[in-house]
């Protein structure tokens, strides 16, 4: 509980496709897929779905209440939380997120990265035990994916992140796992592998920025 895990590579490696067999919105053809110990079928399908919260790579896919707080506030009310309850947790994760400017904006009105941060807030809200995200840093400016990054270092939760962000995936990570072809070609600290040019460049990849003339 709580390791952060990136899983990397390029454009069709098989990144968000990991993702979706995970949330179900793949089926396997073949193997096992376990999530907190629990085998992945169609009678486990629905508690599995409950512990796991699924950030989209395209933020419009998650997005379709009116407001900001209505939209953030939609999970908790289709849990049947008391309303002060969803008040409270709504402003929390709101403020936790710096966008408290945006509480009661049309969500028709907001720019790319700002409807990211609400997505995020969204899931986070719903204190899931595992966090799936594609692309989180997608369209954040620098202040946003700092907080964003900052935030995620203090959840609890599980996190596997699936990202061509590899600075992200240093400052965050504990585990990364690089994919080629549909296949696992490296799994592991993320300062070795990050730091092996030869591997990164046998994956079409290049170092992480941070790392740029100095390896």
């Amino acid at each position: 509980m709580g390791e952060k895990i990136g899983i990397i590579g390029v454009n069709g490696a098989g990144k968000s496709t990991i993702l979706q067999l995970l949330t179900g919105l793949f089926t396997a053809t073949e193997g096992k897929i376990f999530i907190d110990n629990i085998e992945f079928t169609k009678k486990t399908l629905r508690d599995i779905r409950k512990k796991i919260g699924f950030i989209f790579q395209d933020s419009d896919n998650q997005l379709f209440m009116n407001t900001v707080y209505e939209d953030i506030a939609f999970g908790l009310r289709s849990g049947g939380l008391e309303e002060y309850i969803v008040k409270e947790k709504v402003e929390d994760i709101i403020k936790q997120m710096n966008i408290e400017h945006l509480t009661d904006k049309s969500i028709y009105k907001l720019s790319g990265g700002q409807k990211r941060m609400v997505a995020i807030a969204g899931i986070l809200v719903m204190n899931p035990r595992i966090l799936l995200m594609d692309e989180p840093t997608a369209a954040l400016d620098p202040k946003s994916r700092r907080i964003l990054i900052n935030t995620l270092k203090e959840l609890p939760q599980t996190n596997i992140i699936a990202t061509h962000d590899l600075d992200m995936i240093m400052d965050l990570c504990s585990r990364v796992i690089i994919l080629n072809n549909g296949k696992v070609v490296a799994d592991g600290i993320v300062d070795n592998l990050l730091r092996d040019k030869e591997l990164m460049e046998k994956c079409n990849l290049e170092l992480p920025l941070s790392l740029q003339n100095k390896i």
